[in-house]
């Protein structure tokens, strides 16, 4: 009796699952927002209270690039309070480790152009070569910040210096 094998189109399947898991980083980070919204509302959506301190008005859609792809963020709008979110920095459009990995790349030699490319296809979402030059002028001005910190305190400390070069005399090798 001849038995059925299930097969399945596993890159269909994975980008199923990588469309899930971004779909469940969207659905998540804007459930957060709107339940700051809340808390500085001091009342739900809709709710009718006496301690409210300010009303819904809608809602702005922002976009997100994080490791999970590209995601679109529904930010609320207040009247009577200004919304200043700690999930996410007000002008932020990458996640932190999408910043960390495009600086990598060009520490790693990889040219603004080609981060653009690679930026595309990793997360969705295109990075302009200013974008790069602007996270990277971040960094080196963070890296020189701390390298002209004051130090106090001794810091004891030895140089050592050397050369080994291997010199052939005669078929034979010898170290100076």
């Amino acid at each position: 009796m001849p038995h059925e094998i299930v097969s399945f189109d596993e890159p269909k399947l994975q980008e199923y699952l990588g469309e899930l898991v971004r779909k469940t980083v969207e659905d998540t980070l804007n459930a957060l927002l709107d339940e700051e919204a809340d808390q500085i509302a001091n009342a739900g959506r809709y709710e009718r209270t006496d301690e409210r301190q300010a009303y819904r008005s809608g809602h702005y859609k922002r976009g997100l690039a994080t490791t999970s792809g590209s995601v679109t963020l529904n930010i609320p709008k207040l009247r009577g309070a200004t919304f200043a979110s700690k999930v996410i920095e007000r002008y932020q459009r990458w996640e932190t480790s999408v910043e960390e990995a495009m600086m990598e790349m060009y520490l790693a030699g990889v040219s603004t152009r080609r981060i653009q490319d690679v930026s595309e296809i990793l997360w969705g979402a295109s990075v302009s070569p200013a974008t790069v030059s602007k996270l990277n002028r971040k960094a080196f001005g963070a890296v020189d910040e701390w390298r002209r910190r004051t130090l106090l305190g001794e810091y004891p400390y030895v140089y050592l210096d050397g050369t080994y070069i291997k010199r052939n005399w005669g078929g034979a090798y010898e170290c100076v």
